[in-house]
């Protein structure tokens, strides 16, 4: 990972003029079937650099974008990512509600799995 997320998007979308005006971002990603979750902060830009669209290009993305790479508003959103954060808690419910059940007995604060924060 270089520290950059893409995006493809349209320039007529509300969130390339919010990224016009304030371009501090958040992404954030879970999966909570494995209690796994990330939340990203960065920068975004608006890039409508061809070469780019073209080497990130993938067929899938005809469902957005129905005219392809011919599409005029067709754009990526880089997000340049500051800091990442991610929780991973790889124990059953039943697990996670003793630890709870614990932490309020003893006192102790509650071991919620892996926690990191990861400055870029």
């Amino acid at each position: 990972f270089d520290g950059d997320l893409w995006f493809f998007t349209s320039d007529k979308t509300h969130k390339v003029e919010s990224i016009r005006q304030d371009d501090r971002v958040n992404v954030a990603y879970s999966e909570p079937g494995n209690d796994r979750y990330v939340s990203i902060s960065g920068r975004a830009e608006v890039v409508k650099d061809r070469a780019k669209i073209e080497e990130l290009w993938s067929p899938v993305y005809k469902a957005w974008f129905p005219d392809g790479l011919d599409d005029p508003s067709i754009c990526l959103l880089k997000v340049s990512v500051d800091q990442a954060e991610y929780w991973d808690t790889p124990s059953g419910k039943i697990v996670q509600l003793l630890g709870f059940v614990k932490a309020l007995a003893t006192g102790q604060e509650i071991n919620v799995g892996e926690h990191e924060k990861i400055n870029f």
